[in-house]
């Protein structure tokens, strides 16, 4: 736990930092070179459009889909149900990120940085074709597995009787129906 305050403090000052970058105007001067000519460029806080949190890492999801061979809308439901698309969520138990990983199965799965979203959301489905091809395909079980491991799953040999886990199943089976209806 006593490594835990560094990384909160150092990410909260990343984030100061980044959000006085953002709202401070920013001018760029370029010359190119020709007759000393200088082209000026600003930007500023009123540019920003914001973007809906389950649309955010669209692009992200996409990638992973593709490079795994997934279906984009089992990523996004995944990361809805696991961190409400917050790329900063860590929860009680280690678990970070948007695919909240435990942070041994993310090194596993090549994720350096965890809390980076884009290595969290590529690690994160490499683990889903990991247990989908595992269970043979079967949603229901790779859903169990992500949640509740899969030495678990193993050992029941079905959806363990964890209230948890069977709802989390069942949220993202729902999610996943509703996607496609």
């Amino acid at each position: 736990m006593a490594g835990l305050a560094p990384r909160r403090r150092a990410r909260l000052r990343a984030l100061v930092l980044m959000a006085f970058t953002f709202a401070a105007p920013q001018a760029v001067r370029m010359e190119d070179g020709v007759g000393g000519l200088t082209t000026s460029i600003t930007v500023d806080i009123n540019s920003f459009d914001p973007v809906d949190p389950q649309h955010a890492y669209d692009d992200l999801i996409d990638e992973a889909a593709a490079t795994y061979h997934l279906d984009p809308a089992m990523i996004r439901a995944v990361m809805q149900t696991e961190s409400r698309f917050n790329a900063a969520a860590v929860s009680p138990g280690g678990a970070m990120g948007l695919m909240q990983l435990m942070p041994e199965v993310a090194a596993e799965l090549g994720a350096a940085d965890p809390m980076d979203p884009r290595q969290n959301v590529m690690a994160g489905a490499r683990y889903l074709r990991q247990l989908l091809d595992a269970h043979r395909g079967n949603l229901t079980l790779a859903l169990a597995s992500y949640n509740a491991g899969p030495g678990t799953v193993r050992r029941y040999g079905k959806v363990p009787p964890f209230t948890e886990t069977r709802k989390y199943v069942k949220t993202i089976t729902g999610l996943l129906s509703d996607e496609h209806n």
